[in-house]
């Protein structure tokens, strides 16, 4: 029994601490969607750009993805400094990387192209 003991808590322990590491490299995404929504205006779209993409860099060392929403939240930052071929880049990405936002993303590149 002791045996046993011996070797399922190590087993458990592995278990767990696999199930403790993050999917997705998540950086400061969650903490700017949350400034954009809850308190307009305190985080200034180019600032919010510059972490996005500090963070996104960060993600390709690393080997991991960024979460569902990420790229289309950099795009809509681009769309709102004026910058639409790059807001059109970051639409299109998050439609490749999740094509659950396919129906989403293609409104929001047709209305790009209406601008």
């Amino acid at each position: 029994m002791s045996r046993c003991r011996w070797l399922c808590i190590p087993s458990l322990a592995l278990l767990l601490s696999g199930c403790a590491s993050p999917m997705y490299s998540w950086g400061h995404y969650e903490d700017l969607v949350y400034v954009t929504y809850a308190a307009p205006g305190k985080a200034a779209p180019e600032l919010q750009i510059t972490k996005l993409e500090e963070d996104f860099q960060k993600a390709r060392s690393k080997n991991k993805p960024v979460p569902p929403g990420f790229h289309s939240h950099l795009g809509y930052l681009y769309y709102q400094v004026g910058k639409l071929d790059q807001a059109k880049v970051e639409f299109e990405t998050e439609k490749a990387q999740f094509p659950e936002s396919k129906v989403f993303m293609d409104r929001l590149l047709a209305s790009l192209t209406t601008k």
